[in-house]
């Protein structure tokens, strides 16, 4: 299909700050994270590429391919970079292993929209989401110029590339809480979360 899209899970960090791997961390006493979001994946997806620094998650029980960072430690673009490179498809969505709530309405809006981008952000105000995205392969070059000068944050390299921008009315259209772009990073957050999904039951 030529609106077929690829997906990049990011689950190469530390989780320094959680102080255990946010990715095996279970929500609701069933499945771990990284499963639950790479299944939610699934439904958009017939390409998904988990990219780590060399770490393998035997809990993800549905089929995927792993992306090893070409230079492991060096950040989130580097994790991008690399699922990038590994992608089958012109054009993957981006998410992290701990965002529990992305959601797939959102997402299937974004892959129904013209590919005339090399990045696709959903923009709340003056603040801007650089996952919960779509990327295209075109972005490599101007990712490879950056993690080559130390630049290693996802927002180094936009400025030099086509972005278009997701805008809040549509974003609020489905999802009015913001929920798709929370992340897991403290002990607090996880309580958040789990309370969350209480509710939702």
């Amino acid at each position: 299909m030529s609106d077929s899209v690829s997906a990049i899970l990011l689950a190469g960090g530390k989780s320094s700050r959680l102080g255990t791997d946010k990715a095996k961390v279970k929500l609701n006493g069933e499945s771990v994270m990284i499963q639950a979001i790479a299944k939610k994946l699934s439904a958009v997806s017939d390409d998904i590429v988990v990219s780590t620094n060399g770490r393998r998650y035997d809990d993800i029980t549905i089929p995927v391919r792993w992306a090893t960072d070409v230079n492991p430690g060096a950040g989130s673009l580097m994790g991008l970079y690399s699922g990038l490179l590994a992608v089958r498809h012109d054009y993957a969505i981006a998410v992290a292993c701990d965002m529990p709530f992305i959601n797939i309405g959102l997402l299937k809006f974004m892959i129904s929209m013209p590919r005339d981008y090399d990045a696709l952000l959903p923009r709340m105000g003056d603040k801007t989401e650089q996952l919960h995205s779509i990327y295209s392969k075109k972005c490599l070059p101007a990712m490879e110029k950056f993690l080559g000068s130390g630049r290693l944050k996802i927002t180094a390299f936009l400025d030099e590339i086509n972005v278009k921008y997701i805008p809040e009315d549509i974003i609020n259209r489905y999802d009015p809480q913001h929920l798709s772009f929370f992340n897991v990073n403290t002990s607090e957050q996880l309580k958040q979360a789990q309370d969350i999904l209480k509710n939702e039951e």
